[in-house]
Parts: C-alpha cells; sequence; structure tokens
C-alpha cells in the first residue's frame, strides 16, 4: 500500500484534486513507496493567500506569545524526533542515525529562534537633538517562501521557518519532491504547537510550483538551498521580481592534510565526512588535499576503515550508509567512477563492488587516487559517495587549488601546525573554516553560508544573519512637546 502526500494550507492538508503527481520511492528498494501531489500556480496562490490572511495578526502577536508557541514547538519536535528521522530515512535512503543528527541540528535553529524577543531588539538613542530621542525598529517581511532540496528535508527548511515565523513573517515551504513527507510531519507539529492557521503552509511539485513562488507579487523573500546553477536562477528570477533572496549553491569542499597531521584523525574524518549520508551534502567532503610524503600512508588508512563500513537499508541499525536518492541520480554518480579512469585517476576503491542485494539505489564508498583539477570528478559537484584524492608538494599549492576553484562552501585543514592553521583560516577564499573539524558547519547562533559560486545574495542562513533577513529595520525620530513649555518649538531644526 503507497502513501499520498499532498498539500498543507491554511492549518490542515489540502482536499483538493492534483491535475499533476509524482512517485516518492523506497530508495532501498527501488520501489515506489508513495505519491505527492504537485502544486499548479492556482494551488501556490491558495497557500500564499492563507500566509498573506494570517499575517496581520501574527505580526501583532506579542514576542512572549510567539516565543510560548516556538518552545512548545521545540518540545514536540524532540518528542516526535525518533519518528522524524525514520520518515526521512525511508524517502531519502539515509540511515536512521544520520537523520536523527539532522533532525538534531535544525532542533538547534529552533532553539536559537525560541530567543526572539532579545533578537528583534532595536536600538535607542536619546536626546539626538534638544528633546529628540532616535530609534529603530525590526519588522517583519510579510510572507516568505523557502525552496529546499532533498539531501535534507528536515534540517535545511528549519534554517529558515523557525526564525522567520519567530520573526513575525508567515512562510510557505516548497520541499523536495523526492522526500515530501518530513514537511508534512513538521506542519503537522506546528499546528499542535498551536501556530495560527496560515502562518506555516506546505505545497509540494517541480518547477511549476517555484516559479510561482519567486514571481508572486506577495511573496517578499525567497531561501534557497540547492545546486549553484539552480541557485543563481532563483536568485535572478526572485531579485527580478523585487523580492529578498539568500540563494545557497553548490560546494565542491576541500581537505587538506599536512605531513605533521594526526593520520588517523584525518583517515576517520575524511571517511565521515566523504561518505556520511551517501555523500549527499553540500558540507561533505569531496576533495583531499594530501600534502606529500603523507598520501600513501593516509590513502592505506582511509581504505581500512572503508573496508569495513557497511552498507544497507536505513532502517538497518548495522547499517552505516544507506543508498542515493534516486536511481538517476546513481546512475550518475557512478559515470564518474568510469570517466576518472579515462582520464587518468586510479580507483583505489570502487564502489561498484560488494553492492548490497536487490533493486535499491546502491553505491559504496569510492576511493578515487591521482586526481587533477582538469578531470571531470574534480571540476562537477558529484553530490556522492566519491572522495577524490589530489596530491601536491607544499602547503602553498595546497591553498592554490582550494582558492582556485570555483566554489567556496566550506573546507578544512588537519594538521598540528598552528601557524599553518592560522594563515590557511585568515587566507582562504572559501566562507566556512574547520580546522582539525572536517565538517565546519556553523551552530544556530552563527550563521551558514559558503563564498563565490556557492551563494547568490548578501546574507547566510540562520543566526543573526537569519534574523536580518527576514526583518526590515524601521528608523524612528521622535519628538514630544513638554506641556509645561506651552507646546512651544524646543531647539529641534525645522528643515534637513
Amino acid at each position: 500500500m503507497t502513501s499520498h502526500v499532498t498539500h498543507w494550507i491554511n492549518g490542515k492538508p489540502w482536499t483538493g484534486t492534483a491535475s499533476r503527481q509524482g512517485d516518492v520511492y523506497n530508495p532501498a528498494t527501488g520501489v515506489v513507496s508513495g505519491t505527492v501531489d504537485f502544486a499548479s500556480v492556482s494551488d501556490v496562490d491558495e497557500a500564499v493567500a492563507a500566509a498573506k490572511a494570517a499575517f496581520p495578526e501574527w505580526r501583532d502577536a506579542s514576542l512572549s506569545q510567539r516565543a510560548r508557541v516556538l518552545f512548545r514547538f521545540r518540545e514536540l519536535l524532540v518528542r516526535d524526533s525518533e519518528e522524524l528521522a525514520r520518515i526521512i530515512s525511508s524517502e531519502h535512503g539515509k540511515v536512521v542515525s544520520d537523520a536523527a543528527g539532522e533532525v538534531a541540528r535544525g532542533l538547534e535553529v529552533v532553539e536559537f529562534a525560541c530567543g526572539i524577543p532579545h533578537l528583534l531588539k532595536g536600538g535607542f538613542s536619546e536626546n539626538v537633538s534638544t528633546k529628540v530621542d532616535a530609534y529603530s525598529i525590526l519588522q517583519p517581511l510579510g510572507v516568505v517562501t523557502g525552496i529546499t532540496p532533498f539531501n535534507f528535508p528536515a534540517m535545511v527548511p528549519m534554517w529558515m521557518f523557525p526564525i522567520a515565523i519567530a520573526c513575525g513573517n508567515t512562510f510557505v515551504l516548497k520541499p523536495s519532491e523526492k522526500d515530501p513527507s518530513a514537511a508534512m510531519k513538521i506542519a503537522e507539529l506546528w499546528a499542535e504547537a498551536g501556530l495560527p492557521d496560515g502562518v506555516f503552509n506546505v505545497v509540494h511539485g517541480d518547477k511549476t510550483a517555484v516559479d510561482a513562488l519567486l514571481e508572486h507579487k506577495d511573496v517578499k523573500a525567497v531561501s534557497f538551498v540547492g545546486s549553484t546553477p539552480i541557485a543563481r536562477y532563483i536568485y535572478e528570477t526572485a531579485a527580478r521580481n523585487g523580492k529578498r533572496v539568500q540563494a545557497l549553491g553548490g560546494a565542491k569542499n576541500h581537505m587538506v592534510v599536512l605531513p605533521d597531521a594526526d593520520l588517523d584523525l584525518a583517515a576517520d574524518a575524511a571517511v565521515n565526512a566523504g561518505f556520511g549520508s551517501a555523500g549527499e551534502r553540500c558540507m561533505a567532503i569531496s576533495v583531499l588535499v594530501a600534502v606529500e610524503p603523507v598520501a600513501d600512508a593516509l590513502l592505506e588508512k582511509i581504505k581500512d576503515r572503508v573496508s569495513g563500513l557497511v552498507t544497507g537499508p536505513g532502517d538497518d541499525p548495522t547499517s552505516e550508509m544507506g543508498p542515493l536518492v534516486t536511481r538517476a541520480h546513481r546512475d550518475k554518480v557512478a559515470s564518474y567512477l568510469a570517466s576518472s579512469v579515462e582520464q587518468g585517476a586510479t580507483l583505489a576503491v570502487d564502489g561498484r563492488e560488494g553492492l548490497p542485494s536487490g533493486d535499491g539505489f546502491w553505491l559504496r564508498p569510492t576511493l578515487i587516487d591521482n586526481v587533477t583539477p582538469d578531470m571531470d570528478c574534480y571540476q562537477d559537484e558529484i553530490f556522492g559517495p566519491v572522495l577524490s584524492v589530489v596530491r601536491v608538494r607544499t602547503f602553498d599549492e595546497a591553498m592554490a587549488l582550494v582558492d582556485a576553484n570555483p566554489y567556496g562552501n566550506g573546507t578544512a585543514i588537519f594538521t598540528n601546525d598552528g601557524g599553518a592553521a592560522r594563515r590557511f583560516q585568515n587566507e582562504v577564499e572559501v566562507g566556512m573554516v574547520g580546522i582539525n573539524v572536517p565538517i565546519p558547519v556553523p551552530m544556530a547562533y552563527y550563521s551558514f553560508g559558503g563564498w563565490k559560486a556557492s551563494l547568490f545574495g548578501d546574507s547566510h542562513a540562520h543566526g543573526t544573519e537569519g534574523v536580518h533577513f527576514y526583518t526590515r529595520t524601521k528608523a524612528v525620530t521622535s519628538r514630544w512637546l513638554d506641556p509645561s513649555h506651552g507646546g512651544v518649538n524646543l531647539g529641534f531644526p525645522t528643515n534637513g
């Protein structure tokens, strides 16, 4: 029996009839597990209209009232975190422990947003002129939207909507159609938490739904996470329609290992960061930059660890890595194994061997050695369990390699040399840097985002930049006449 996923509009599941639907798969079996309704332009209009109608009341809700709803949502999210993790695993394919980690990182942003009474404090200056005060206030934008990817169906939306809603906006989420059920579970939790109808809405679908949101006159801001070509399209289209935009794009994250590094620590980090969640994450390490003479010893340690890594269904507690999200994506990722050898690289570990049985979308961890920057496996964001090894002679050569890459999302350096680490963090042209930390995703009270082709727009996600993205500043200059002076002019200039 298959499930049916529909939209969530104005506090309840949508009751209309969809003109188009898509299939949802169980990646571990390759079998269709459900269908999802695809929104038409009129369906998107209905969701935006519900959000617009809910905005005035929610905007005027006290900060304490908003915070209480957020705290209640946080409690419910903790209560149902295991259920949500299993929903994610069943449609994305990642193992349940990875999915639970995703929920936990999203929960951190919810907890950050619970502090909204403090985060929305403005500034005040008394007596900027005689008896004249000036102050600034942060106000919500209105209806805002999030367009989110398949790889983190709970965490990435939670980078967006907790802060947007806490700031007094109303929200329309367009999650990936590949794994849509997590969004619906989240919508149910918001309703149970007491969020007014229409403040949080979900529409499913493809480019039709996306374009309808980007072009809608009542949508004030757009947040996006996905590939660089689509991020550029989102940014250009939304900006052309007068919207505020933060569009986080693709990545090619390098992990530099210096000869003085702890190689056991580096090998563990490379395996976890390269193959966790089947490499389907924008912060995955996809390029290992080995500064000689460390490469051979490091590769042997990585190969030893990969040989014992268990690939299997996400709901099997013995599995350490699950399948990829779709058959087409698995096939595309696997194509880089053949092309890399044709272009002169060496397959140190071939992920097409020793696959689990059945029709799931399987590919085991893959290690490609002797990669050069002109190869397809280096040039492209593969987004799968493929780790490319580039051998360089010096630290300067490693730095130049990282900086020459068009992406600037995340990077890491493994070393025991404090001077080298400090130079790396100061000079590298990348937005998020790890020092002996392979995946430097910031905590919720900092902001997430890359540089160069990894970000379109001015604002990073969550943290204080998220608060500023979902609000606009109003400056107020105030003078109250003193009755004891008979209401006469007290010196404030009348011009300029």
